[in-house]
């Protein structure tokens, strides 16, 4: 079952809507075809590709597609099948990078339902095979995750060079966003300014702006790049605030995957940072997994407070690009809601 996703009720909503459902059936129909493709002689071929599948099919908010989607229809895109591939091709890189995602971050569970590698280790544990069942899931987790990002390579070489040259900074500033998160992760120093930073590079900037970009230029429309740079980027490190602040204070049965992770794996988040140049007893409270004691810390420190201010500024940052940028005033309208909706969501 797919989540429907964000949604606002503009007559822009039924073109958009439309080419959404699209895309979920482009998506079920391809992976039905490779599954079918890669079962023969042996059904177990078709394991990476069932993992990708599981994961699409357990649903999601389809941020992606949903911006990819956006950005070409605001830059004046004829509703067609277009720009759906590229809409298909960034919801599987980021199925890609959610699989191996997990692997570094050791989760348990996404989606509600036990990770790629979980699951594998545990099937190689109940079968009594040789070698690790840990090195087997997560050996089996990375070739699902290359072969999510090999079909989404697949569906984007239909563009133009101009797209192919935004496709690949997608998707390698992606790579060097998580490079920079597990090397903080590591270190764990404060540094808001980096903490900002891996924000944008790791999450935000592939979550909207490069998907909004994508579909404006699907639609020839490169001179819009600029106001969707400063709305996405804006927007996409507030959504990935928000994913922190979810993770830090939220619920598990929302959110679908293990609440508290980010304090677990080290991860440098703003929040974190804030809190510990403000008192030094919270990296011992991370250290120590004193997590309840740790969310008191972050409340009194003030940092709580100073990440919620800042996703508000961000905010009013992409709603004033947005308001500023060559499109109709529907689709204005259409992504000045989108912004606080994606910055104010639960889960």
């Amino acid at each position: 079952m797919t989540t429907a996703p964000i949604s606002t009720a503009t007559a822009a909503r039924a073109e958009l809507t439309a080419l959404l459902r699209d895309v979920e059936v482009g998506l079920a129909d391809h992976l039905a075809l490779e599954s079918a493709r890669r079962a023969h002689p042996d059904p177990r071929g078709a394991l990476p590709v069932l993992d990708i599948a599981a994961l699409v099919h357990a649903g999601g908010k389809r941020l992606r597609p949903l911006f990819c989607l956006t950005g070409f229809l605001a830059a004046g895109g004829v509703p067609g099948s277009l720009p759906v591939p590229a809409a298909m091709a960034v919801e599987l890189l980021h199925i890609g990078a959610l699989i191996h995602d997990d692997v570094m971050d050791d989760s348990s569970l996404r989606r509600g339902a036990p990770t790629v590698h979980a699951r594998h280790a545990l099937e190689h544990k109940e079968n009594r095979w040789r070698g690790e069942p840990r090195r087997y899931g997560e050996a089996m987790a990375i070739l699902a995750g290359d072969l999510a990002w090999t079909y989404a390579d697949g569906l984007m070489a239909g563009y133009g060079a101009d797209v192919a040259r935004e496709w690949c900074e997608m998707r390698s500033e992606l790579c060097s966003g998580q490079a920079l998160d597990v090397v903080a992760a590591a270190e764990f120093a404060a540094d808001p300014l980096l903490a900002r930073h891996i924000a944008v590079v790791k999450s935000g900037r592939y979550t909207i702006q490069r998907p909004l970009t994508l579909g404006a230029l699907i639609a020839g429309r490169p001179d819009l790049a600029p106001a969707f740079a400063v709305y996405g980027e804006a927007l996409g490190e507030a959504f990935q605030l928000r994913d922190d602040l979810i993770d830090a204070f939220g619920s598990s049965d929302l959110s679908g995957k293990p609440a508290g992770l980010d304090f677990a794996q080290h991860k440098m988040t703003l929040l974190i940072s804030l809190a510990m140049r403000h008192n030094a007893e919270v990296r011992a409270l991370v250290e120590r997994q004193a997590f309840d004691e740790l969310r008191d810390h972050l409340v009194v420190s003030g940092a709580l407070e100073a990440v919620e201010d800042h996703i508000g500024d961000l905010v009013r940052t992409a709603r004033t690009a947005i308001a500023e940028a060559p499109i109709s005033d529907e689709w204005h309208d259409e992504l000045c809601v989108l912004a606080v909706q994606v910055a104010y969501r639960d889960r």
